[in-house]
């Protein structure tokens, strides 16, 4: 079964879940506005009828995994608290704040998440992907990305990179990224973001003259990304970044923010003029 569903399904099975008649499995779709609205819904209300705290090398923020009751529909939701400084700040209002940016830019690779109370504390709580497999559990079994699919994953790839850098989230890696049974690219785990210092104040995680390098040194470039997004992030201002946040992201975390995005615009831009408007955007 797909990892995503139509708007017109999210509806239906919503609207059967309140009257008692839908599956109790259902797939989950965050690409369409109104899909990730119904789910950020669910998230809020719907009851907790177990949880279990997660542990090993895999969960290093020890965060829980909620299940989540709405009349006949039950998922999983990961909720985690954690707000700790360690070679950085780690915190949980981070994974709210990387969900709310992807909606405004609109990519729909960031599961719906949202603020909820849990054994008395609040926390990000996401919604558990089911139906899919890690990179790095991909990558075990020896299975690369279809050749039919290569292109667009290798275009999915560089938008995961800009984001990153907009966000300076140096923590991406094989676990965190999950593969849909469409091949479709979903990122989680974002505690690590929105650094403020030295070097990610003035340099970009990816790009050419980026943080991260390759083992023999060549950068990880975004070398073709959607025009619909780049236009979105020229259009990117304090005021509509604290609009979207409310208030998980302070001014300064913002600022730095904002800078970044410069940095990204000035390598696409680059590129632009290297390669040429048609081979950079689509």
């Amino acid at each position: 079964m797909p990892v995503r569903i139509s708007l017109r399904l999210v509806a239906v099975v919503l609207a059967l879940a309140a009257a008692g008649l839908a599956a109790s499995v259902i797939q989950v779709g965050f690409a369409d506005a109104a899909e990730r609205a119904a789910w950020e819904e669910f998230l809020r209300t719907a009851r907790i009828t177990d949880s279990v705290q997660l542990g090993g090398p895999e969960a290093t923020t020890s965060p829980w995994k909620l299940t989540l009751s709405k009349g006949d529909v039950t998922r999983f939701g990961l909720w985690k608290d954690i707000d700790i400084e360690q070679g950085g700040p780690d915190r949980w209002r981070f994974e709210v704040a990387a969900y709310r940016l992807d909606v405004l830019l609109g990519l729909g690779m960031v599961p719906p998440t949202v603020e909820r109370a849990f054994q008395g504390r609040w926390g990000s709580l996401q919604l558990w992907m089911g139906e899919t497999e890690s990179l790095k559990a991909r990558m075990a079994r020896g299975v690369d990305i279809r050749e039919d699919r290569r292109e667009d994953w290798n275009r999915k790839s560089y938008l995961e990179r800009a984001f990153d850098s907009l966000i300076a989230n140096d923590d991406r890696n094989v676990g965190n990224v999950l593969i849909g049974t469409d091949e479709s690219m979903i990122l989680i785990d974002h505690s690590r973001t929105f650094r403020t210092e030295e070097p990610f104040a003035k340099m970009l995680v990816y790009g050419a003259s980026g943080l991260r390098r390759a083992a023999d040194g060549t950068p990880y470039p975004f070398l073709k990304l959607p025009r619909a997004f780049v236009e979105k992030l020229r259009a990117l201002e304090a005021k509509s970044v604290r609009e979207a946040v409310k208030g998980r992201l302070t001014g300064r975390e913002i600022q730095v923010l904002l800078a970044r995005r410069d940095l990204v615009l000035k390598e696409i831009d680059s590129l632009i003029r290297e390669r040429g408007e048609a081979e950079v955007l689509y």
